[in-house]
């Protein structure tokens, strides 16, 4: 969806859709991606273990924990991931035309994403993991899908994705809230973990608000059209429930970090959409 975003945030601008550049960029995007998910479940493996309350957004897959598979399976299987997003990156580039600026914001994306997790850098143990995975996900994404089909960069995409970008960081605060505990007992050491629950749940109300106050700013600005804007707005009132439960202490409660997750998820991926079907019509 978000590298779809990026394309059509291309088409808006003018240019003509490649396909043979928008299959390659798709290969090389889904295959970080799972990469990403193989990845740290190897590296996490640890932290996994010693969670005691996971959630079905949190807390890893389970499956290497519960021993359900060895270790190694999800090594190889990242590896070979990984081989495959490059190989795709060289094919967008000298086979499909793609600008070679194209296949840096693919290396990027790709280093950034493995060392989420991976050492030496184990960026989610540094403050800046949710930082990383929101430039990952909600930025290099969609601007790979632009750049493979406009030829160039510029600071309009960039801007129209900023609350995709707070979104993703959001929600990423909210996966933490149930893995704190676990995290801390092994040195995964992510914002919640060192700003504490409290100054975390802040953080992403924070976020939340400018994600969807940045919206009409951006539409006055004429970085995103206004039609774009306003359906992006459409998920608002759910952001300003999840603020008022952060508000309320919601994050304490064990009961309730599920639905934290879920509606996080949620307000990423409805917003994304929005934003999509905006630049397409």
């Amino acid at each position: 969806m978000l590298y779809g975003l990026g394309a059509a945030i291309a088409a808006r601008a003018g240019a003509a859709i490649d396909g043979h550049r928008y299959l390659w960029g798709q290969i090389a995007i889904t295959a970080t991606q799972l990469m990403t998910h193989y990845c740290n479940d190897y590296f996490d493996y640890a932290a996994d273990r010693a969670n005691l309350t996971p959630t079905r957004w949190s807390g890893g897959s389970r499956v290497l924990s519960a021993g359900e598979l060895s270790r190694a399976v999800a090594l190889i299987a990242a590896l070979a991931l990984a081989a495959i997003a490059v190989a795709a990156t060289v094919c967008l580039v000298a086979r499909a035309g793609a600008a070679p600026g194209v296949a840096a914001l693919l290396a990027a994306a790709i280093v950034l994403a493995w060392e989420y997790s991976a050492p030496p850098l184990r960026l989610h143990s540094t403050g800046l993991g949710e930082l990383d995975t929101a430039l990952v996900v909600a930025l290099l994404t969609p601007l790979v899908g632009f750049h493979a089909q406009a030829g160039r960069l510029d600071a309009r995409p960039a801007l129209a994705l900023l609350p995709l970008c707070c979104l993703q960081f959001a929600m990423l605060l909210a996966i933490e809230f149930p893995d704190a505990a676990g995290d801390a007992a092994t040195g995964k050491r992510t914002l919640v973990v060192r700003l504490g629950a409290d100054a975390a749940a802040r953080l992403y109300q924070i976020a939340l608000v400018i994600a969807y106050g940045s919206l009409p700013l951006l539409a006055i600005a004429g970085v995103v059209p206004a039609a774009v804007a306003m359906l992006a707005l459409l998920p608002a009132p759910i952001a300003a429930w999840q603020w008022a439960r952060m508000r309320r202490g919601a994050y304490r409660q064990a009961a309730k970090w599920e639905s934290l997750a879920f509606f996080s998820v949620a307000l990423l991926i409805a917003t994304s959409a929005a934003e999509l079907v905006g630049f397409v019509l």
